[in-house]
């Protein structure tokens, strides 16, 4: 596994994790390497320092800094998610379809999400359809070990 520092076009910097240097490369060719605050497509590879083993470890304040920064950003993204599923109209794979039809205004204008595939992502965006992707469900912390 590599760690790589990421930003976006919009200087949002994430980290994320490949299986290789070339399934990173793979992914960022196929657009399937998205900004988690904005879903900008747009990404790079950011300056980062190299990881470095030791004998020391970290310690346990900063440990704990990132397990509450984790819990943090988890409840967020279910928050995030828990308002579009109860605030918008959930269209499956017609997405792309009826994200289009509003935008030109053939369809009632409403909120909505759904499924679409990566491609068509990118068809709504080249054509300034707003689009953005929900966060996945983070996992329920009272069955997470």
């Amino acid at each position: 596994m590599i760690r790589y520092a990421l930003k976006c076009d919009h200087d949002h910097g994430f980290e994320a994790w490949f299986g290789s240097s070339s399934d990173y490369d793979d992914q960022a060719a196929r657009g399937l390497v998205e900004c988690p605050f904005c879903g900008s497509g747009e990404v790079e590879k950011a300056v980062m320092s190299p990881s470095v083993s030791g004998t020391k470890r970290s310690p346990p304040a900063a440990l704990e800094a990132v397990k509450t920064m984790q819990t943090m950003m988890m409840e967020a993204a279910r928050e995030v998610r828990a308002h579009v599923e109860a605030n918008f109209d959930y269209v499956g794979d017609a997405f792309a379809r009826e994200a289009r039809a509003i935008h030109e205004g053939r369809s009632e204008r409403r909120e909505i999400y759904g499924e679409a595939t990566p491609a068509d992502v990118e068809k709504l965006k080249a054509d300034g359809v707003p689009v953005s992707a929900l966060p996945e469900a983070p996992p329920d912390p009272s069955k997470v070990n």
